[in-house]
């Protein structure tokens, strides 16, 4: 099993940064690619950025492009999400995802496994 713990979350000023960090344990060599997704009240979970552990390749939902930076650690089984220029729409659980697929899209059920999630607050 795999098991993830996101840190990071907290309540910031809209313009300001925040950076998610997600930390692997277990049986990593099974992930292939790390994600991670949001949920705002009331709506879906919609995805926000994904890496491959590998490559190192990404690919960001339009919504976060620009502003939000994935990265990972492959020495720490850490992924990161920096946060810059927050708007209040960027408020959410957010949650950090690991994928045994080598290509995933933006589906949350193409990833395996989740962590518990980290409430991103942004105030206007």
């Amino acid at each position: 099993q795999v098991q993830l713990v996101e840190s990071g979350g907290g309540l910031v000023q809209a313009g300001g940064s925040l950076r998610l960090s997600c930390a692997a344990s277990g049986r990593t060599f099974t992930i292939y690619t790390m994600g991670w997704f949001r949920q705002a009240p009331g709506k879906e979970r919609e995805f926000v950025a994904a890496i491959s552990w590998s490559t190192g390749r990404s690919y960001y939902a339009d919504s976060v492009k620009g502003r939000f930076t994935i990265s990972r650690d492959n020495a720490k089984n850490t992924v990161y999400l920096q946060m810059d220029s927050l708007k209040p729409e960027d408020t959410a659980v957010y949650y950090c995802a690991g994928s045994r697929r080598l290509r995933v899209g933006g589906r949350s059920t193409e990833y395996d496994y989740w962590g518990q999630g980290t409430q991103v607050t942004v105030s206007s």
